[in-house]
């Protein structure tokens, strides 16, 4: 008895031991996330106030006359600048006397605020249960990803009240209990944003009737209010723009993210372009609102508004970059029934409203419709057909997990395995895979361009006398057979030709098509080779960026030919800017071998062919041979790209543990079954 009250007790000890680290980190981590949510916050106000005062809050500087104060006299949309209701500038009047330095900062660091109060509600809003893990990193997280949305960063930059809105309905959905006051705050944001109204309906539709009349009888007061005092400026709006349109830019601008912008902008226009708008508009109004009202009778309210506020988006004639905060808060709603589907909503959600949409999508003409317009289609997709789960659905807690393999430890045991890098067997979410991939190229592309302050000529100096350190230490070694092979190669019209080709054309072609097999036939293998890639790829931006270097082709003493791109004027400063996508100077470590180095090793480690391996070593064999060649890099890049390959592989072996095999699933396969069908037969008796 003595020993067994002893070793409850331990237990019990032990137990409250994990508890007390467990609260621990969620406090550090919580902690965390406000430094980090509270560094950005700093960064976008010393952004915007540091930024000269012509260049920066030009929406507000509308309201701004000709004696530094607000706007007071005249039309507020005699220059078709002020994109608000009238209810709007009635609302602003009192501010007629505040001075326009006072007014900037006070401005931006009102809508500071504004952005933390949103965050807070947000959070509090989530679909009930969570777990104190989301309970208490909810907030920090929601005002991270709400300082860098684009919306939110726009309305700090241009000075807009787009915030407004959106905290009023949700304060009104959420926070306040009376239903007339709910509705009051809900009627002030649609006399601020007309299309606002929409929440109104779906109030009536959840059975909140008394509250939806609340919410359009302050809408019509504070209209009527508006007339009264300025009855000029409400025509204006209301009966001569119609609601605003036309106001604040041209209507077929890309800023403008409404569906009458998006068929102005494919080139419909008069009569067509007025009835498709109307009754697509009012399509999508329908069909989001009675999915709003059936996802909040399921108890997911907050899923419901920003359905909702998503199908205001699409209705409204004009919908600026700044009031495309509804799309944010659908990352609330659940879709997929199985783990590895999970995150492709979310992710979508948070790239397309934090990034531009050159970022999403390639330089390709045909795709210019659905960049130009991809947060409007990311609303329509969210208001009408996204398949979120609901509450009922056994997937909602609980997705179908991945199959993984055994943890197995890297030789380094002191190092930890990152969790998200589970040796996962089952094959991932391609949609969600190439999201991610276009993306991270995209950024890779950034940052060789920043590795030289932005444009392929801006480390001209640094990098070509990088480039005479490179030389100097090539003839110390006697390995400096660039010049010699490149003029060789010149004399020989076709082994010149097979370069050229070999090197303009199959560095990204070889790469994607064995992912993409490896991705088909072995997802254990490609899982482990895309980590692999990508450590490699995140090694060279950092030797890009340190080390910007010359190739042999862009040093003007050198004399090697350029044979891919042609004779290069060295007289012209700017000689080295041969591309408007790449950073000419990132040279060091040569990702054009690293990457044909990765391919090869792939290829001999998983192909089961004595030919097929002998086959993929010759890839990275011919790639040197191409730089070298062609003038594009020197020897010693060759060698940093094996470098960085070598090393990428170390870390997915350190970080992940070894490389899980294919087989390994077919075994965890027979172990499970017998177990499987002892219980089905269980439970058919």
């Amino acid at each position: 008895m003595a020993n067994a009250e002893h070793s409850g007790r331990a237990a019990g000890t032990s137990g409250e031991t994990a508890v007390d680290t467990t609260r621990a980190r969620l406090r550090a981590a919580r902690l965390g996330l406000w430094l980090m949510a509270a560094l950005l916050a700093v960064r976008q106000v010393a952004g915007v106030l540091g930024t000269p005062r012509a260049e920066r809050l030009t929406d507000l500087e509308t309201w701004v006359g000709p004696d530094g104060v607000l706007h007071v006299n005249g039309s507020l949309y005699a220059s078709t600048r002020f994109t608000g209701t009238p209810f709007t500038g009635l609302v602003l009047k009192p501010f007629t006397r505040a001075a326009e330095q006072a007014l900037g900062w006070g401005w931006t660091f009102g809508t500071l605020l504004l952005v933390a109060a949103l965050a807070v509600v947000l959070a509090r809003a989530l679909p009930q249960p969570v777990s104190r893990r989301t309970s208490l990193l909810a907030a920090p997280v929601t005002s991270s990803l709400l300082m860098l949305s684009l919306p939110v960063r726009n309305t700090f930059w241009l000075g807009q009240t787009s915030i407004v809105p959106v905290l009023l309905v949700l304060l009104g959905c959420f926070a306040v209990r009376g239903r007339r006051a709910a509705g009051a705050l809900i009627g002030v944001a649609a006399a601020l944003q007309p299309t606002a109204l929409l929440f109104a309906v779906l109030l009536w539709m959840t059975g909140r009737r008394r509250t939806a009349v609340a919410a359009g009888a302050t809408f019509a007061g504070g209209t009527a209010l508006a007339w009264a005092a300025m009855p000029h400026d409400s025509y204006t709006y209301w009966v001569h723009h119609l609601a605003g349109a036309g106001l604040g830019g041209e209507a077929d601008a890309l800023a403008n993210q409404s569906l009458h912008g998006a068929l102005l902008r494919l080139g419909l226009s008069g009569p067509l372009e007025i009835g498709l708008f109307l009754s697509l508009g009012a399509a999508v109004a329908v069909i989001g609102v009675r999915r709003a009202a059936r996802y909040a009778r399921d108890g997911q309210l907050l899923l419901a508004v920003a359905l909702t506020g998503c199908a205001a988006i699409v209705v409204s004639p004009t919908t600026w970059q700044h009031q495309l905060l509804w799309v944010l808060p659908t990352v609330v709603g659940r879709v997929g029934r199985r783990a590895s589907d999970r995150y492709v909503w979310p992710v979508a959600v948070i790239l397309v409203t934090t990034l531009p949409a050159t970022m999403m999508l390639p330089h390709m003409e045909f795709l210019y419709p659905l960049r130009d317009n991809a947060v409007l289609f990311l609303a329509i997709a969210a208001a009408t057909v996204v398949p979120f789960l609901p509450r009922t659905s056994p997937h909602y807690r609980t997705p179908i997990p991945a199959e993984c393999a055994e943890p197995v430890p890297a030789g380094w045991k002191h190092v930890p395995l990152l969790p998200f890098l589970k040796r996962v067997l089952t094959r991932p979410n391609l949609l969600l895979e190439l999201l991610l991939l276009r993306v991270t190229y995209a950024a890779y592309q950034q940052v060789r361009l920043a590795a030289t302050g932005g444009t392929n000529s801006g480390g001209r100096l640094r990098a070509e006398a990088h480039g005479r350190d490179v030389l100097g230490l090539e003839r110390l070694l006697h390995i400096d057979v660039e010049r010699t092979v490149n003029h060789w190669v010149v004399g020989v019209t076709w082994l010149r030709n097979f370069f050229d080709f070999y090197y303009g054309s199959l560095h990204f072609v070889v790469p994607l098509t064995i992912l993409g097999v490896l991705y088909w036939r072995s997802p254990v293998d490609y899982r482990w080779a895309r980590s692999s890639l990508g450590f490699a790829t995140l090694l060279a931006l950092v030797g890009f960026w340190l080390y910007p270097l010359a190739p042999p082709r862009l040093m003007p003493d050198l004399g090697v030919i350029d044979t891919v791109h042609g004779v290069q004027d060295f007289s012209k400063p700017d000689y080295g800017t041969l591309t408007s996508l790449t950073n000419q100077y990132a040279a060091m470590p040569s990702l054009h071998f690293g990457w044909a180095l990765w391919c090869g090793l792939v290829i001999a480690i998983v192909a089961r062919s004595r030919w097929t391996k002998c086959l993929g070593l010759l890839h990275p064999l011919f790639t040197v041979s191409a730089i070298v060649a062609t003038g594009n890099h020197w020897v010693l890049d060759a060698a940093g790209g094996a470098a960085v390959v070598c090393a990428g592989f170390g870390l997915s072996y350190v970080l992940m543990g070894p490389r899980a095999r294919p087989a390994t699933r077919t075994v965890t396969l027979k172990t499970t079954e017998p177990s499987e069908a002892r219980e089905k037969n269980l439970a058919a008796n």
